[in-house]
């Protein structure tokens, strides 16, 4: 009877089965979350890339100052190498010569035989021209002392060119290393951001705008209508023809683009941009921004004029050129080229009085 059958049994090897398969499953899933394959990545909307993108290119910006500062004590070191390897052949040169002069008087000296002077005087037959010619070789024997004593202290001097050398050789290639790391981080910074901007569409790159801190309110105009920092007025306010060469400069370069490293006259990093608008105006400037806040007078913000140094974020990593009203050139990142932009784009950390 119905009533009286038992319940049927789950099989133990099915159940068993089943729970392998989910375990496995499981691991499965657990396992290309860790090696990262099969694994999709969360979605990000426009603004979290815009805001990641925004970052990576401030992270890049800052390896590409300590690049330039690199670069900078590379090309110091190489030269102090180059002097002291050009001093070193100089006196190697004198060092030969006075070699020679000295082998030459030994080998004159071998050739007569080395005879006692008491010997000589009495073998000579004018004993009078014999005393006259002593005197002389006495005074030759004085200035050949002297002559060895220079070409021992040559020898030093020359070693210890060597030595100094050698520490500017040990210097180059540490900061040639450095170099390489640099650039590595900025490469890789750049290629992430590139990565994240690929999966958006042009519209929606379009949208978020292209330079970090921008939006479609504050992305500035370099046409006709934008009079509030127009060349020639801006020029005209600055605080001296130098400044104002600058300012006209940074003008003239509106449209570059960016590229880290550069310093013109086609393309520039944001130091760059500035030291190339006051090399054009006859002013030598450091090449990195944290050098640059330091090669002048500072000046507060309300105190501002056309050709001031403005800088920016926290360790100061970027900087760019006041033209006025509230405005500023600069050259902002590789998605975006040389602009004019608003002061408080990005957050303001001092300003600088080159000359």
């Amino acid at each position: 009877m119905a009533a009286h059958r038992k319940p049927r049994q789950r099989s133990a090897s099915g159940n068993t089965a089943r729970t392998a398969a989910t375990i496995a499953l499981a691991g499965a899933a657990t396992a290309t979350a860790f090696d990262g394959t099969g694994h999709a990545e969360p979605e990000l909307t426009p603004g979290q890339v815009k805001s990641r993108v925004d970052e990576l290119y401030r992270e890049a910006e800052v390896a590409t100052e300590k690049y330039n500062g690199a670069k900078e004590k590379a090309e110091a070191a190489g030269q102090r190498l180059k002097d002291l390897q050009d001093r070193a052949a100089r006196k190697e040169d004198r060092l030969n010569t006075a070699r020679e002069a000295l082998g030459s008087v030994a080998a004159a000296q071998y050739r007569e035989g080395g005879l006692d002077p008491a010997l000589r005087l009495a073998l000579s037959d004018d004993p009078d021209r014999y005393l006259e010619n002593a005197e002389f070789v006495e005074r030759t024997g004085n200035r050949q002392k002297a002559a060895v004593s220079r070409v021992r202290r040559q020898l030093r001097e020359i070693e210890q060119l060597r030595g100094a050398a050698h520490i500017e050789l040990t210097s180059l290639k540490s900061r040639q290393q450095e170099l390489k790391r640099h650039k590595k981080t900025i490469s890789a910074k750049l290629g992430s951001a590139r990565q994240l901007l690929s999966r958006l569409s042009a519209q929606e790159r379009s949208r978020i705008g292209e330079a970090p801190g921008t939006n479609r309110a504050s992305r500035s105009s370099t046409g006709p209508r934008d009079n509030l920092a127009a060349p020639g007025s801006a020029a005209s306010l600055a605080p001296n023809s130098r400044a104002a060469a600058a300012v006209s400069y940074a003008f003239q370069k509106l449209g570059s683009p960016y590229v880290w490293g550069a310093t013109g006259p086609n393309a520039f990093d944001c130091s760059g941009l500035v030291q190339a608008a006051y090399r054009s105006a006859g002013v030598s400037l450091p090449r990195t921004t944290y050098s640059q806040i330091d090669a002048g007078r500072r000046v507060s913000r309300s105190e501002l004029l056309p050709g001031d140094l403005v800088f920016y974020y926290a360790g100061i990593s970027h900087v760019g050129i006041y033209v006025g009203n509230g405005r500023m050139i600069h050259a902002p990142n590789p998605s975006a080229p040389v602009r004019v932009a608003p002061l408080d784009e990005m957050p303001f950390v001092g300003a600088t009085r080159v000359v």
